[in-house]
């Protein structure tokens, strides 16, 4: 068995038919049951020793607060509330890689959700198109500007990442702010007008020099850092010369499909994996298994 894509497999119903419904929203809000997530500064999460999210009553939110109708579990209104942060806390600061670290299976994905759309609220209370100040719709899942009339929803920014084979082998790269021995899988965004698959050939000519063919879908996970959609390919790699662009890489390595996985085992010292929770983990799994 693979790890499934992190931040995905939330318990939650985002209730997509209810954000439009006023009545339905106050009667989510009256609800005894509904609770809001619990977050610390730079919407760091608070996560239970079960490895569950902190979830506290809708009366600990502030007075103006204005809340994310983040959807229900198990017919219980779950909600966040919008603050007057600039934005989250990096991804590497180390209260949220432990807090990442400790959440159960299903808990990131609704962490995810929660973080991508409290960035966007943070970067986005202006209109693109007039500069008025905008106000929340859609409980919480849409801006609209009073001077324009124009609407505004958040953003997800498609990237590629993959991993070109060789001759049994795996392309692997790292970067120089990752800690010492880290290889992960090359990755770059989808440009305007570019598929998926000319994404994944493009970026990795350009940061590994190699050119490559048939490439194929793996899987996706969302990264809420801001807010992104990972997209895991694999594809056939022409050659294996390398000519690496070190303004993107520090290093890139060809890593035989036994070392991948006896290092995914715990058992292989080529290289330190990426963490489980990110899609590259998952990636390398499947791949050092074979699995279509």
């Amino acid at each position: 068995m693979t790890t499934p894509p992190g931040f995905t497999g939330s318990p939650l119903d985002r209730a997509d038919r209810l954000r439009n419904d006023k009545a339905a929203l106050q009667l989510a809000v009256a609800d005894y049951r509904a609770r809001l997530l619990r977050l610390g500064p730079g919407y760091t999460p608070d996560v239970t020793p079960e490895g569950r999210l902190a979830w506290i009553s809708l009366a600990d939110a502030a007075p103006d607060a204005e809340l994310v109708f983040l959807g229900l579990e198990d017919e219980r209104p779950r909600f966040a509330a919008i603050t007057n942060e600039p934005g989250g806390a990096p991804f590497r600061s180390p209260r949220l890689l432990a807090a990442l670290g400790e959440m159960a299976e299903g808990e990131a994905a609704t962490y995810a959700a929660a973080r991508a759309v409290l960035d966007w609220h943070a970067r986005h209370r202006f209109c693109a198109n007039c500069g008025s100040p905008t106000d929340v719709i859609r409980a919480g899942w849409a801006r609209r500007c009073p001077a324009c009339s124009a609407e505004h929803f958040p953003r997800t920014d498609p990237v590629v990442i993959m991993i070109a084979e060789h001759e049994g082998r795996a392309l692997l790269g790292r970067q120089a702010s990752w800690p010492p021995g880290r290889y992960s899988a090359l990755a770059g965004f989808v440009e305007p007008g570019e598929s998926i698959e000319e994404a994944v050939a493009r970026e990795i000519h350009e940061e590994a020099g190699v050119r490559v063919t048939q490439v194929r879908y793996v899987a996706s996970q969302p990264w809420p850092f801001p807010s992104q959609l990972m997209i895991a390919c694999v594809a056939r790699a022409d050659d294996d010369a390398l000519r690496v662009d070190t303004s993107e890489l520090e290093e890139a390595i060809w890593v035989p499909r036994d070392e991948v996985r006896a290092v995914l085992e715990g058992r292989g010292t080529a290289f330190l994996p990426p963490p489980p929770y990110a899609i590259a983990h998952t990636l390398l799994e499947r791949w050092a298994a074979d699995v279509p």
